[in-house]
């Protein structure tokens, strides 16, 4: 069984190079597909300089594509079996790709999804091998004794020959916070806990994400319409097909954090109206109500939140007895005829 990585990236190239040097060595690892989004950075040199240490194809996009675009690309070029999605700004840990061809080569027919960290502090750092700052960044770097800056940096050298030191200062989820990390812990939960339950997909990652090639293929990919959310609505589809959805044990990815183009979930909506027009069901209008559950202080009543994908699923059903659109009104969201779709 083949195995390609597929690295979608775009303007991160000091990032990208310790992507890239978390994958040499791994054991399993048979192609890395990288496609440059558009980048107007020095990524062509970095792809360049690990041309030597990996087995390494690159698709190059003049104009970009966006995340599902060029991930479609990657996967469409890959020759392996399995795919395996990764971003430019992350890390895969020791045994990542070994991990990923064990689960599919025992026969899992079903989405695989690692376990994911941040590493802190990254996020102030423009390239963090050589602690260049973030230009907004810049003056708070410049009041921040040397020492400090220097436990902030992430080198090749640690990647390559002491991974130990770049995990020891890993934290639970995607981001920083106590919101992702509960997420990450309800999403990991399900998927050790509640196998059957049917929305599995919702624990989907977009980075850290494994598939068979030709059923990501045979679902059509990533849909382009979508560029948040992209990787829950293809385990969706894939799970609707009866792959499901399976935790790849030991699979860690590590984020190279950052401040610029981030985009909360709650507040742009665009990837909702397109995920709800192609899956117009109830579960996932409660995405949101969902997220906004998990919060302390959220705004969503006691009796109405879900915490659980479980809860999230007998919410879909109508077992709730809650006028979910009164709810998604209350958070400044569109009604989306939550009711109506579940009766």
């Amino acid at each position: 069984m083949r195995l390609s990585v597929v690295i979608r990236s775009k303007d991160e190239a000091d990032r990208l190079r310790l992507t890239l040097a978390s994958l040499e060595g791994q054991d399993g690892l048979d192609e890395v597909v990288a496609v440059d989004d558009g980048s107007r950075d020095h990524t062509a040199e970095v792809l360049a300089e690990a041309a030597g240490r990996l087995p390494l194809s690159v698709v190059r996009h003049e104009r970009p594509k966006g995340r599902s675009g060029a991930s479609n690309a990657g996967a469409r070029a890959a020759r392996g079996e399995v795919v395996v999605f990764l971003d430019g700004d992350t890390l895969a840990g020791p045994g990542f790709v070994r991990r990923h061809r064990a689960f599919h080569a025992a026969g899992a027919d079903r989405v695989g999804r690692g376990e994911t960290w941040h590493l802190r502090a990254t996020r102030f750092l423009q390239d963090p091998e050589a602690a260049t700052p973030q230009p907004e960044h810049a003056e708070r770097l410049a009041r921040t004794p040397a020492a400090e800056v220097e436990r902030m940096r992430v080198t090749r050298a640690q990647v390559r020959g002491d991974f130990a030191a770049v995990a020891a200062r890993a934290e639970a989820g995607i981001y920083p916070g106590a919101g992702p990390r509960l997420l990450q812990e309800i999403e990991l939960a399900a998927l050790r806990a509640a196998p059957d339950c049917e929305v599995l997909w919702a624990a989907a990652c977009g980075s850290n994400l494994s598939v068979r090639r030709e059923a990501f293929l045979a679902a059509g990919g990533f849909d382009e319409a979508i560029d948040i959310n992209e990787h829950r609505e293809l385990a969706l589809k894939l799970c609707a097909a009866g792959r499901g959805m399976g935790l790849v044990e030991g699979a860690d990815s590590y984020h190279l954090t950052h401040r610029s183009g981030w985009r909360d979930p709650l507040k742009d909506l665009g990837w909702e109206e397109a995920f709800f027009r192609a899956h117009p069901i109830p579960a996932v209008g409660l995405l949101a109500v969902f997220w906004a559950s998990l919060s302390p202080t959220s705004p969503v009543p006691e009796a109405a939140r879900i915490r659980s994908l479980p809860d999230l699923a007998a919410a879909a059903r109508g077992e709730r007895g809650v006028d979910y659109d009164a709810v998604r009104a209350g958070l400044g969201l569109p009604a989306l005829g939550l009711m109506r779709a579940v009766a």
